[in-house]
């Protein structure tokens, strides 16, 4: 059996690590083409939906450790929720692409006991959050910097302020806890130590009792600092649009209707059940 490379450099990049980018992009993409189907409600200014299955892409990434993982997340989200429905924004897909990682791995690492429900609570609710936190400054900032318009109360720029902060506690409550910490804490048991083995890689035993605080990485702390103001820079730059963006909107559920959502879902199974075909054959023939 192959170690991972989680166990040594884990942004170094082998045949297993690509197995499971390619698995965890897909399984990320096929939940959010799922989500994109399912209802939204509206209670004033506010949109009230399933932002995402959270606990599906934060319990893979928690599984392989790896900074890869993380960064599938994003790429599923991209390439099966936004190119396949032609809906496609160079520099807006940067946000996610820029925090995802960097906060779903700096998380991961702080889980250090996988047999302690209590740390995967709090990882799964930091990952989630830690995004989300980042994400509610940035359409904040978007608004004070002048490149959105204000869709809250005209004249009062602070309403702005308290329209994303109740949105972001109603998106903790929905989509970190409902959807992410509670089906996280019966699905990771489940999977750990039986899923890793299977894509050539050992699972990650950590250590009986160990404190959260032995995870802390300075370095996974400034990548987080770090990519919060590209994210900013990138997603200011798409609101403002010009030549260096790239942009892809041929708007397929406009043309086709809703039904061509069955396009990304089916994809994304597909890649997802054949990556998964040839890591268990693959593993099986050692």
């Amino acid at each position: 059996m192959s170690t991972s490379t989680a166990r040594g450099s884990r942004f170094e990049i082998g045949k297993h690590d690509m197995m499971v980018f390619i698995l965890v992009m897909s399984l990320t993409g096929l939940q959010n083409a799922v989500t994109e189907i399912l209802p939204e409600f509206s209670l004033g200014p506010l949109e009230l939906g399933v932002g995402e299955f959270v606990f599906i892409p934060i319990v893979l990434v928690l599984l392989f450790r790896t900074y890869w993982a993380a960064l599938a997340v994003p790429v599923g989200e991209i390439v099966f929720g936004e190119i396949l429905l032609g809906e496609f924004d160079g520099l807006g897909a940067m946000e996610g692409l820029l925090l995802i990682p960097v906060c779903y791995y700096f998380a991961a690492k702080l889980l250090q006991d996988p047999e302690n429900t209590r740390q995967l609570a709090i990882v799964v609710f930091l990952a989630e959050a830690l995004e989300e936190f980042f994400a509610t400054f940035i359409d904040i900032g978007k608004v004070y910097v002048g490149v959105e318009e204000l869709e809250a109360v005209p004249g009062l720029p602070e309403s702005i302020i308290v329209l994303e902060g109740v949105d972001f506690v109603t998106q903790m409550v929905i989509t970190g806890i409902v959807f992410g910490v509670i089906p996280a804490l019966y699905l990771y048991p489940k999977l750990h130590g039986n899923v890793e083995p299977l894509l050539g890689m050992e699972p990650f035993e950590g250590e009986r009792g160990a404190p959260m605080r032995s995870g802390f990485s300075i370095t996974a702390l400034v990548a987080v600092v770090v990519a919060f103001p590209l994210a900013f820079a990138a997603e200011a730059g798409s609101e403002v649009g010009g030549a260096v963006n790239v942009i892809w909107e041929p708007e397929f559920l406009e043309t086709y209707g809703q039904t061509f959502i069955a396009v990304p879902i089916v994809a994304s199974a597909i890649v997802a059940a054949f990556v998964w075909y040839r890591a268990t054959r693959s593993v099986g023939d050692r």
